[in-house]
């Protein structure tokens, strides 16, 4: 029961802190990951706000998990739901930076924020984001997973932008940082199992103890 406590908590902090990570780097201004270039893009040319798209394309993205026979968990679906809520109620209390070190300032702490709740939310081990499952659903077709990651986010990438996304020194940077990051939290962050404790086996007299024997009665 603790153990699920603490994935929970985890979990939902992660996904918190995911989109705080999403609303510094977009207020920022200064270039957004490639998904959210995407969800920026389609906010702009279509109305809805960038966090309404980040729950849309979620949803979405989980219909293409069912020919890949992939199963959500309680965190894939939290995650569909709640990053997006996150990022609009974040970008509605955030400042906007208007001089350039608040702006660096944003983005740096929105890329480690991101990096950082990414091994709260997986090391929760209560199942991957939507985005996160289509990956490994298709890596698990026998396709590289470096390469499958490269063509989706290059993809939404180049339609994001085509629609009106921020793309900038930002993206690049996330593009470069989010990997090694991820690496970094992943494994710290991760719930692991207590280990159970097995009895020790009962030490066991010498052999020389064992064969003795029995010493005879004092004669009277």
């Amino acid at each position: 029961m603790a153990l699920m406590a603490r994935r929970l908590v985890q979990l939902y902090a992660g996904l918190a802190l995911y989109g705080l990570g999403i609303a510094l780097q977009v207020a920022s201004g200064l270039g957004n990951d490639p998904w959210d270039v995407f969800h920026q893009g389609l906010s702009r040319r279509f109305g809805l706000s960038i966090g309404a798209w980040i729950i849309i394309i979620g949803a979405l993205v989980m219909l293409a998990w069912i020919p890949l026979r992939q199963r959500p968990g309680i965190g894939t679906v939290s995650n569909a739901l709640l990053v997006g809520v996150f990022a609009d109620l974040f970008l509605y209390l955030l400042p906007d930076p208007d001089a350039t070190a608040a702006r660096w300032a944003f983005l740096v702490a929105g890329i480690v924020a991101g990096g950082f709740a990414t091994g709260c939310y997986i090391g929760a081990g209560l199942g991957p984001g939507p985005r996160d499952g289509l990956m490994t659903g298709l890596a698990a077709r026998g396709h590289s997973v470096r390469v499958v990651r490269t063509s989706i986010e290059l993809a939404v990438l180049a339609v994001g932008w085509l629609l009106g996304g921020t793309v900038g020194v930002g993206t690049l940077l996330y593009a470069v940082t989010i990997g090694p990051l991820a690496h970094v939290f992943i494994p710290l962050m991760q719930v692991r199992e207590p280990v159970k404790d097995t009895p020790a086996p009962a030490e066991e007299a010498p052999a020389a103890e064992r064969t003795a024997p029995e010493p005879e009665p004092a004669s009277s």
